[in-house]
């Protein structure tokens, strides 16, 4: 029997060209919540560059983050047998991630989505390939799995996976969905949710997935989430931080202080997610573990794409180290 990973993540692996548009508009109703990307239809787009980038998607991002922060990490995911899919397997390996689980499979093309990026934000055009999942033998169980965004032929995957885990109550499930799990309706992944120990969404994807029709609060959201099953919910609300409900107290919880305006925004979210589950995996408390979330999201924001900024557990510390005094959880 190998070594039990400290952490496995489940989902989609994808690359993604970074497409630097420069003539683009942008188009809001209702303040920032409801925002159009307008390029001149019909015409040539000039864009200042394109910059390719291997092996992302929330599961490989929160893989290669535990690995950057000392953990034994692991990736069950999907590629095809094509040089993207070469090309991330080779990124996994170089940043130390375990890809025991990981699956090539003949007859499908690797993911191969692409970002459209306009000042700090990005569009993502998306097409996830139909690979066959099917549940991992695991060789030892993992500490923590972490499951994430799949395809939209994986809801017998993941019930699947949960039956898997079930019989591995010594595992613990932290849930990240993806566009799919979050635009379904929650009673499909119910079994998911109730094995969560922890769950991560923002505040737009909490208000869709508990099908919300008024403005809710807070308060609202996190109790609706935890709800659905999760012991721990976290909510993200962009510059607003972030929040947390444990059935007993809510926190809210604050961005790292940072002069710098934000590169690229790519990955923040799964930064946040996947560093608070690497900190409970590392044996920190949960008031602690969510104070490491938001500094590898301020990290990330400052370069291009999810992972080149993620952060080693020294360089993570050592923020911590010098945080200002009011960086603190608020209960709320």
């Amino acid at each position: 029997m190998s070594q039990p990973l400290d952490f496995l993540a489940i989902g989609d692996i994808v690359t993604e060209p970074f497409i630097r548009l420069t003539e683009a508009e942008v188009h809001c109703e209702k303040g920032a919540l409801e925002c159009q990307l307008c390029l001149a239809f019909g015409e040539k787009i000039p864009y200042e560059s394109a910059t390719v980038v291997a092996a992302v998607g929330n599961a490989s991002n929160a893989a290669v983050s535990a690995a950057r922060l000392g953990l034994d990490s692991g990736l069950r995911a999907y590629v095809g047998e094509d040089r993207y899919g070469e090309e991330m397997l080779e990124v996994l390996k170089n940043e130390k991630v375990s890809t025991e689980y990981m699956v090539t499979q003949p007859g499908k093309a690797s993911n191969y989505h692409y970002v459209l990026w306009y000042q700090t934000e990005r569009t993502i055009l998306i097409k996830h390939e139909l690979f066959d999942y099917e549940v991992p033998t695991l060789s030892s169980s993992p500490v923590w799995v972490y499951c994430s965004s799949l395809a939209d032929n994986s809801i017998p995957y993941y019930h699947a996976l949960m039956e898997l885990f079930a019989k591995h109550p010594e595992i613990k499930i932290a849930f990240q969905p993806g566009t799919f799990q979050i635009k379904t309706d929650a009673k499909e992944f119910a079994d998911v949710y109730a094995a969560s120990e922890i769950f991560f969404c923002n505040k737009e994807e909490a208000e869709h997935i508990l099908k919300f029709t008024a403005v809710p609060s807070i308060k609202d959201l996190l109790t609706g989430m935890r709800a659905l099953g999760p012991k721990i919910v976290v909510i993200t609300d962009g510059t607003n931080g972030a929040y947390a409900y444990d059935g007993t107290t809510s926190w809210k919880i604050p961005m790292y202080p940072d002069a710098r305006k934000p590169f690229e925004r790519t990955g923040a979210g799964d930064a946040f997610a996947s560093t608070v589950v690497a900190a409970l995996a590392l044996g920190k408390p949960l008031e602690e573990a969510l104070l490491w979330g938001p500094i590898n999201s301020m990290s990330v924001v400052q370069d291009i794409g999810a992972q080149r900024g993620l952060l080693t557990r020294e360089q993570l510390e050592k923020y911590i180290a010098d945080a200002p005094a009011s960086y603190v959880l608020e209960v709320i």
